[in-house]
């Protein structure tokens, strides 16, 4: 059986892409580093590392590898921990990746409270509406907006979201103010990951649902795009009640089919499995968990 050690240092090195930050993050010397992970692959019989002069990937099987080996490290590491987590702060580096929804001054007012609160915690926070493969990226923990697909992380609920049909005044002077859904079909909309000009939007009436196609000439993959565009006067949005609520009770949106909406939409906390929680993740889910966030609605 391989040495954990030897593991240990080839998971930093493709965490890391590079033998001298891995060497850097261990204390180690770049030259054991790199003998070491030779020393496992003459072990297992494979190339984990595929090695040039200005770049170090991951093979096939050292990809393969380093997915089976990671969790199970921090497993490990987060056992020997556990029998002083109850007598130590919260410390290290919590790494974050949240959508771009959140990039608003309130989230990250949270944060900059939170990290007042826990000063021996440090945040690296990721805020992308890419997928994030948490283990490859060795991400602690996630916000996600929707049903959740990845059955490998825990979920924590943390409330729900919903969007509403808007416009603004200077687009509906003149036309016809839709009476019912199929009138969307008459209109430019503002799109959310549209694909060539057109996409499904989903709304529901108490029992009722309706899918349509809709088209505009805009489309974005982010929802500040598209709340800035709608308020431009470009068409008819669907957008995230937190993005127009103040806008319509200040008459810059009027609300389309206020009895129409989209279903409702979940908002999790999300994390990779592990037998213990670390604290410094236990106390951040606490403080998302009491936090009166203007995102979502409560559970």
């Amino acid at each position: 059986m391989a040495d954990l050690n030897d593991i240990a240092i080839f998971i930093k090195v493709a965490q890391f892409e590079s033998f001298s930050r891995a060497a850097l993050s261990l204390g180690m010397p770049v030259s054991t580093v790199s003998r070491r992970v030779s020393e496992l692959e003459e072990q297992l019989g494979v190339t984990l590392l595929q090695r040039t002069t200005r770049k170090l990937t991951l093979t096939t099987q050292g990809q393969a590898y380093f997915q089976q080996c990671a969790e199970p490290l921090n497993i490990l590491s987060d056992a020997e921990r556990v029998l002083t987590l109850s007598q130590k702060k919260p410390e290290g580096t919590l790494k974050i990746t949240v959508p771009v929804v959140l990039r608003e001054h309130a989230f990250l007012d949270f944060v900059s409270e939170f990290m007042h609160a826990y000063p021996r915690i440090k945040i690296d926070l990721l805020i992308s509406n890419e997928f994030i493969d948490f283990v490859a990226q060795n991400i602690d923990m996630g916000i996600r907006f929707g049903d959740l697909e990845d059955s490998t992380l825990i979920a924590k609920k943390l409330g729900l979201t919903v969007r509403y049909l808007v416009a603004t005044p200077g687009y509906l002077d003149g036309r016809q103010i839709p009476a019912k859904p199929e009138d969307l079909t008459m209109h430019q909309c503002v799109l959310m990951n549209g694909k060539n000009n057109e996409t499904q939007w989903h709304l529901e009436c108490k029992r009722k649902k309706v899918s349509l196609r809709v088209t505009g000439s805009v489309s974005s993959r982010d929802f500040n795009s598209v709340s800035y565009f709608t308020h431009r006067g470009h068409g008819i949005g669907l957008l995230p009640f937190n993005y127009c609520d103040e806008l319509i009770d200040r008459g810059e949106l009027v609300r389309i089919l206020p009895e129409w909406a989209s279903p409702r939409i979940p908002v999790h906390a999300v994390y990779p499995t592990r037998k213990f929680t670390p604290a410094k993740l236990r106390v951040f889910l606490d403080a998302l968990q009491e936090w009166n966030s203007p995102f979502w609605l409560p559970k």
